[in-house]
């Protein structure tokens, strides 16, 4: 039964890339699925349970309910990829200087397809996302929120899916440690700075300076963990 579950788990997961079903959509119900995909009640079931625990679906009861979609194939990816980087920072088999590393590695070539690909839209709320964290504290909601939206604008500009999957973890395990072990040794106004670097070089389509800005600013936030941690805090 695994066997064919895994290979219906799979054509389901084709079927909503095909469709292009959205986080909340019906898919519709076991009996509807099972005989839609020709499988038998228990074996879909079993896709279901890979399905769920991939939080790619949620399974609704009552007579309103139904097999919905939780989040999209990238997105259950993401929230994997997430998941698991959330376990080895807390059990510390990876240290947050990893991690920046891994985010040197993630967003420097990001930012730079951001340029190439980025159009008056992209730049639009790029400065946006500089405006609203002007006049708040690194670490406050206002910033955070302004900060995490910046990045995550470049990631989606990049224009790589499975990139974008992958990317997740920086903004949903590695950003809010970050703000809990040292914002306040942060200084907001050179964050300010090097966010309006990259964008400047986003909007001028130049890849090469806004690889260059990205790994200024992640050089920053390396150098201040780094001496937070010889000063033992």
């Amino acid at each position: 039964m695994t066997g064919a579950s895994e290979q219906i788990a799979l054509q389901i997961r084709r079927y909503l890339e095909q469709q292009g079903l959205k986080p909340g959509d019906r898919v519709g119900t076991e009996s509807e699925l099972a005989l839609e995909f020709g499988v038998s009640r228990p074996t879909l079931r079993e896709a279901l349970r890979l399905l769920a625990s991939s939080h790619l679906i949620r399974v609704g009861r009552g007579r309103s309910g139904g097999i919905f979609v939780a989040r999209t194939p990238n997105e259950g990816m993401g929230r994997n990829v997430s998941e698991s980087i959330a376990l080895m920072l807390a059990a510390e088999t990876i240290s947050m200087e990893e991690l920046l590393d891994g985010r040197m590695f993630l967003e420097v070539p990001l930012a730079g397809r951001a340029a190439v690909n980025a159009d008056a839209d992209t730049v639009a709320r790029l400065e946006a996302a500089i405006a609203d964290a002007e006049g708040h504290a690194p670490g406050t909601d206002p910033f955070n929120a302004a900060d995490a939206r910046f990045h995550r604008v470049l990631a989606e500009a990049a224009g790589n899916d499975l990139l974008l999957a992958f990317t997740g973890w920086i903004l949903e395990v590695l950003q809010p440690t970050l703000v809990q072990h040292f914002s306040v040794a942060i200084d907001g106004e050179a964050i300010g700075a090097q966010h309006r670097a990259i964008a400047r070089a986003v909007r001028r389509g130049q890849r090469g300076a806004a690889e260059r800005a990205m790994a200024a600013h992640i050089q920053y936030l390396t150098d201040v963990l780094a001496e937070l941690n010889s000063h033992g805090d």
